[in-house]
């Protein structure tokens, strides 16, 4: 596919909440095709958080020049949410479920986005979570708190549910992220019996293959769609954002619960993507979040494909 545009962009990053900011609805805002199989990158809003939430634990004297030289305040990051919804045949499927209305008040703006598509939450016939943090799963329940998408099934990855259902984790994972475990424990367990897990490198559904990617949580999967010679790799948080994760993806990252793997996960992917010049989907990079991942003179860059 023709890249029509390249753009190194600075942007925004992770996961968190916030004081609300200017938001502007792009319900479909990319658009793509590999074979038979129509992928849609769709809004959920966007967050805002501390700067201190990603580069409290980066060494501040190299850090400032890099932000400045982006354009990205070291105060503020305001990250877009990106949900990938893909459709083949008969079925309708979203990679994450976004936010919901209880995380952040500049998201949960999900079904208005699939609305602009004709896509109902009736019309759902899948979830697969690369991981279970609020932005990523808490839209599974309505305003009433019940199942939003009542005719899908649900995927995960086995040691990330093992993680999140694990009674010990609310009082491990540390007082900052007491809620998520609260939340992911109570939302996950409310469809269990519509739960099917999978592992590292297990094709999911036709075309359609599991990637661990470790390090952002305990089983954080990337996932890789592929027909014939075209893929895409949709990232989830492993590459959370678009300026200091390509500048600096060996440094750790206050967003990534295991910062160490989190950070070797990065740096073997973005070698891998870049040589293979795989298009990405990212759920926090900048604008529409599709790109492609570039060798540097110094780290990587982000292309955005627009």
């Amino acid at each position: 596919m023709r890249l029509p545009r390249r753009n190194f962009m600075s942007g925004a990053a992770a996961l968190g909440f916030g004081a609300a900011y200017g938001l502007q609805l792009r319900p479909a805002h990319a658009q793509l095709a590999l074979g038979d199989i129509k992928l849609d990158v769709v809004s959920d809003g966007s967050l805002t958080l501390p700067g201190s939430f990603i580069f409290e634990p980066m060494p501040q004297d190299e850090l400032l020049p890099i932000l400045k030289r982006l354009g990205q305040s070291a105060e503020v990051l305001t990250p877009p949410c990106n949900v990938t919804l893909m459709r083949q045949g008969d079925r309708t499927v979203l990679f994450d479920a976004g936010s919901g209305s209880d995380f952040s008040p500049n998201s949960g703006i999900l079904l208005d986005s699939l609305d602009a598509l004709d896509v109902s939450a009736e019309d759902i016939t899948d979830i697969v979570f690369t991981h279970a943090h609020p932005d990523h799963l808490w839209g599974i329940l309505d305003d009433f708190d019940d199942p939003l998408f009542t005719n899908a099934k649900y995927m995960i990855g086995k040691t990330e549910w093992d993680y999140w259902l694990n009674p010990n984790t609310v009082d491990e994972i540390g007082d900052a992220r007491t809620a998520f475990a609260v939340g992911a424990k109570r939302r996950l367990e409310m469809i269990e019996d519509q739960i099917e897990f999978f592992n590292d490198g297990d094709e999911i559904m036709a075309g359609v293959v599991a990637r661990a990617t470790l390090g952002h949580t305990p089983g954080h999967m990337a996932i890789e769609v592929r027909q014939g010679s075209e893929s895409v790799m949709i990232l989830g948080d492993c590459i959370g954002n678009d300026h200091i994760a390509f500048a600096r993806p060996e440094w750790l990252s206050g967003s990534d619960q295991d910062p160490e793997t989190a950070a070797a996960t990065r740096l073997s992917l973005m070698d891998q993507l870049s040589h293979e010049k795989t298009r990405v989907i990212g759920f926090h990079l900048t604008d529409n979040g599709l790109g492609y991942v570039e060798k540097a003179t110094d780290g990587y860059a982000f292309v955005t494909e627009t």
